[in-house]
This record gives C-alpha cells, structure tokens and sequence, in this order.
C-alpha cells in the first residue's frame, strides 16, 4: 500500500511527461546534433562542425528577419498589456451581460487563424479596404498597407518633413555601414509589418482580458473600501492597488505573448505575398524564415535546426530574464 502511494504522482505526470519528452526535449537534442551535420532532405552528407554557426554571422537574411521579429515583439507585447488590462477593468464593472461580453472578446482567439487572415488581408486592401476608407475620413489616403515596404518611422518622419533616407545614407556613406541594414534598424518596422503587428495584437488582446479579468475579480474588494474612506482618487487606486496586486497575472501575460509573438508563422504566411514574406523581405520573421530554410527550396534541414536553437535560446534567455524579474516585483 506504501509503495503504491509512492508511484502515484509518477503516475499522474507520466502523461504530460511523455509528450515533453517526445514533442519537445527529444527535438531540441536533434536540432542540437542536426546543427553540426551538412543534413538536407536526402539525408546527411558529412559532418560539418560549426560552419552553420558560422554562416548564420554572416547571414544577412538572418539578422534581417530577426530584427523583424522584435520589432514585432516590441510593438505587440507591451500594446496587447495595456490594452487587455484597460478592456478587463472596463469588463470587470459590467454587472449586466458580462458572459456576453466576455464571449465576444473571446472570439478572435478560438476563430479559425486563416480566416482571420483572409479577413484582415481584404480590410487592408489599397483598393477597397475599410482600414484606407476609414482613415481616409482623417485625409489619409492611399496607403499600401500589405505592399508597403517603407518602415512607419520613415512614413511619419515624412509627414513632417524629415527626410529619414537621406540622413541615414549620409550616416551610411560616413561610417561604412550597410545603408540597408541601417534602414531596417532605423527605419521601423514596414507598413506591411505593422498591419501583422495590429492583426497580431487584435488576437491575443481577447484570451489576455480574459486572464486580467480573472486576476481583477481576485482582489478584495476591501482595499478599494478602504482607499475610498481614506480619500484616493481612481487613478491612485488603480496605480497603488490594481497594478501591484495583479502582477502575478502580468508576468504570466507578459510571458506567453513574448513566447507567442516570437513565434508568428500563420499570419506572414497567409497575409503577405507572393512571395511570402515580402515586400522586400520586410514581413519575413524568424519562423518563417526555418520554415523556408528547412522546407522552402534549399531543403537545408541542418541550417534550419541551426536558426531554430538560436530562436530557443533567445526565447529561453528572455523567460529566465522575466522570471528574474518577477521575483523582485512579486506581491
């Protein structure tokens, strides 16, 4: 009878055990190995050592769909935060048809990913979108959104006069540098890329109001009671009270919307193009780029499981980071 209670919890974990160790650390330790392997879909022809590491420094398509992929980041996870948490406070004082309410937030995330796509592909259409016809009520016209490979920094400095080329190529001519690269870092992300960035935050804003919302309904009621009496203004409480007491529940959104943005597929894939990715390669992302390295027309599976241990890494090191974090604000 002893032993038997010993073996339980072994029991319960050894589903959720096999499938981490099947799906996830088994790949990872072949990714690790393919790495050092010359391995294309025909199967492996010599052992290499490090030169995929070697050529991922050199390989500008890399760094140019790496920087892709945190422009995505810096722009989705901190505007999904706030948004989600300024809907659940609003959603949180709704007393009647809240479940209704909830459900259609809910939607974007259980909705199908390439009707979604399909969806916001014909609302940024130049011709007949209703993003162009809406924007146009403000005198903006004639945007290219999916077909725009500009960066939003050189089309706002624009507005205003300021000719970002110009300065960057004088930058470029001065130092040496790439004056390409030193567009895509000063640049900002592409018109294109922005439309996934709203696509992307319009999604995941729903399931993460969601979790606010549950984290709101668990504060007492009794501090704002007590705020009240001692005269603090909303925006104190919400600041001295809500913020800090829901900091569990923002680490825990902060954390699945980095992982989930640095691993966008779906949307470049069914939003851009021909060819995927584009224009001028301004929406390809990390993961797409694996995908087209390991399965597009180089079939180089090694590269590929080389670029894939690179994005692991990062998104390894930025969960260890914000766990880090988390201990140090933790309430």
């Amino acid at each position: 009878m002893k032993s038997k209670k010993e073996f339980s919890p072994f029991i319960y974990i050894l589903p959720a055990a096999i499938i981490v160790l099947f799906f996830r650390f088994i790949p990872i330790v072949l990714s690790f190995i393919l790495s050092f392997f010359n391995w294309t879909i025909r199967g492996p022809e010599g052992f290499i050592a490090f030169e995929n590491y070697i050529k991922l420094f050199k390989d500008a398509q890399f760094w140019h769909s790496l920087i892709n992929t945190f422009y995505l980041a810096v722009f989705v996870v901190p505007i999904t935060l706030i948004l989600s948490l300024f809907f659940a406070n609003l959603l949180n004082k709704v007393k009647k048809l809240s479940g209704f309410f909830r459900t259609t937030y809910f939607i974007p995330t259980v909705t199908s990913l390439v009707a979604i796509s399909i969806v916001w592909k014909l609302i940024f259409s130049p011709q007949s979108g209703l993003m162009n016809s809406f924007l146009s009520i403000f005198g903006i016209h004639g945007l290219g959104w999916l077909s725009e490979s500009r960066g939003v920094f050189d089309l706002l400095l624009g507005t205003v006069g300021i000719n970002l080329t110009h300065w960057l190529k004088i930058l470029a001519t001065q130092t040496g540098a790439s004056f390409s690269m030193l567009y895509i870092i000063f640049g900002g992300p592409s018109l294109a890329l922005f439309a996934i960035i709203i696509v992307c935050i319009w999604r995941g804003m729903g399931y993460n109001t969601i979790v606010y919302l549950a984290g709101l309904q668990n504060i007492p009621e009794i501090y704002y009671e007590a705020a009240e009496i001692d005269g603090a203004s909303k925006f104190k409480q919400f600041f001295k009270i809500t913020v800090p007491l829901i900091s569990p529940t923002t680490f825990y959104v902060l954390l699945m919307t980095t992982i989930t943005t640095f691993q966008v597929f779906s949307q470049v894939y069914l939003m851009t193009g021909p060819p995927v990715g584009g224009p001028l390669g301004t929406t390809k992302v990390i993961v797409y780029y694996i995908y087209d390295t390991g399965l597009g027309e180089a079939m180089d599976l090694s590269y590929a499981s080389t670029i894939a241990l690179v994005l692991f890494f990062i998104i390894l090191s930025l969960t260890l980071l914000q766990k880090r974090l988390e201990k140090k604000v933790h309430y």
